[in-house]
This record gives structure tokens, sequence and C-alpha cells, in this order.
């Protein structure tokens, strides 16, 4: 027997567990009616809440934020709420949220979970994805704060950690204004923005917005201008600048009218490929890529 056979002996048992392979999901709320109000709620609105509209019934408020970032709590008054806007991601965030939600319709008055379970490995038959728990064409009724008072029932004070929590997160709110589905008005600093989630799938929507380019309609009028885009969980997100000294509604029929002008180009695609100038168009709205602050 040679020495490397000698040295390796019977094969002992291992205690280690089997790997799980946990795919990326990319366009994790997809399927939901509600997709783009969702991402905007976790990616950048500030403080929002909105009644879900669960399969199987139940009483439960969605939360841009929650005291100390935490994944779901029950107020002492016995409403209950998910959070969006966590420290902590698996890969897919679907799942995270839907484990969420299903901890707190069974959680008590006082109980807080303070980070998703992430770590879990999937199942087959978990059924805890949002797309599972939520009614799939409920769109969100979301109502804008311009504080955090909601964490806190009516006539509460917030003390400890909680205080502390709730003074840094008013400190940090932007004033926001909602424009429609998925489209919010944002002053950031000296600077005012249009941020507007759109579902269509990216390839399409970027045709669309070059062919407004090309004809000199992608602005929303005066004092605006097309900033970029970024991604968020599988959706483009088309940013335009505005004059900050203009209110936000000020923005509203222009916003429109600047969705039905994309509607018309969407719709133009199927029979009309792009020019050639409008390619040149859209290979510049593919270099103007942002990164959210």
């Amino acid at each position: 027997m040679g020495k490397g056979a000698r040295k390796k002996g019977p094969k002992q048992a291992s205690d280690r567990k089997p790997k799980v392979r946990d795919v990326f999901v990319g366009q994790p709320f997809e399927g939901l009616a509600a997709e783009p109000e969702l991402i905007a709620l976790r990616e950048f609105v500030p403080s929002a809440t909105a009644q879900l509209t669960l399969a199987d019934g139940g009483d439960v408020t969605l939360g841009t934020v929650l005291p100390m970032a935490a994944a779901a709590f029950v107020r002492s008054d016995g409403r209950r709420y998910l959070g969006l806007q966590v420290q902590t991601r698996s890969s897919d965030i679907s799942r995270d949220l839907g484990r969420s939600l299903k901890w707190l319709l069974d959680a008590k008055e006082g109980d807080v979970l303070g980070v998703p379970d992430t770590t879990t490995p999937p199942s087959a038959d978990e059924h805890a994805r949002l797309q599972d728990l939520l009614t799939p064409g409920a769109e969100l009724d979301v109502t804008l704060h311009t504080d955090f008072g909601w964490w806190l029932p009516e006539d509460a004070d917030a003390t400890g950690d909680v205080a502390v929590s709730l003074e840094r997160a008013n400190a940090a709110i932007m004033p926001t204004e909602r424009l429609g589905s998925g489209a919010y008005w944002v002053l950031a600093g000296e600077k005012a923005h249009l941020r507007w989630v759109r579902p269509e799938p990216e390839n399409l929507l970027l045709q669309a917005l070059a062919r407004l380019s090309a004809a000199g309609e992608l602005g929303l009028g005066e004092g605006s201008r097309y900033a970029g885009s970024f991604r968020a969980h599988g959706l483009l997100v088309p940013v335009w600048d505005l004059d900050p000294e203009a209110h936000a509604r000020e923005w509203a029929d222009a916003k429109d009218a600047l969705g039905a002008r994309l509607e018309t180009a969407l719709k133009s695609l199927d029979d009309e490929p792009l020019n050639a100038t409008e390619r040149r168009a859209r290979d510049g709205l593919i270099g103007r890529q942002l990164t959210l602050r």
C-alpha cells in the first residue's frame, strides 16, 4: 500500500449540510401589479405607508422604514407593519419580505422582527414570496408622510432606542410628492428630480425614450431636462432634473403628457423600427446611467 493510500484511511461521515443553490432573482416583484410602486418605496421614497391586500385576508401596513430599520413589528395598539427598507437581503427580496410577512401574521403586540430571514434555504413548498401572499392584481394606495410619527400610536411618545431612531429618520427625510404610480418628485438638496419607475422591459422602454428624444419630446417643459436612468430590481427608472423653485404639482400635467407620448412611442415600435437618428439617440441614453445617492 502506498504512503498516500495509508494516510487517507476509511472515509468518515460528514456533518456538512448539503449545499443549496440559491439563484439570484433580478426582478423580485415581477407579476405584481404594484411592482413599480414597491420598487419606488424600497429605493427612494423616504416615509410612506400603504395597506397590503393579502390573498387570505389580514390587516397589514407596508412601511418604507420601520424603527431601527426592523423587518416587521406589531405596534402596541395591534397594528402590524412590514418594512421595505432593511439592511440585509438574500438573493430574493420577495422571499425575504414574504417570510417577514408570515412572521408578522402570527406576532403579538410589541413583537419586533429585527432582520428578515435570509439564511434558511428555500424549499419548493415554502410559498413565502410576496407573489404567494398578496393579491397579484392589487395596486398600492400610498400615503406619504412628512415624518415618521406613524411609527407610534396616536398620543404616544417615543422613548429609548426608538426615540433616537425616530430623530435620525426624521432628519434624513427629503421632501417628496407622488405624481402617479411609481413616479415621485423629490427635492434633493438644491436639486429637484422626477424619478419614474417604468413597468416595461428595459429594451422596449429605451427604444421609446430614444424615439421621443430624437423628436425633441423627452422633456417636461421649461426648467426640465432628461438626466439619465438607473436600474432597480429589474426595471428601468428614468430621471428628469426639474426647476427646484417650482412646486411638485406644477409638473403633474407635464408628467401625464409625457406619459401619453411615451405610450404612443411604445405602441409605434411594433410597426416602425428605430431609424438611424433614433438608434444614435438610444445609444446616448444607454450611456447616461446614474448612481442614486
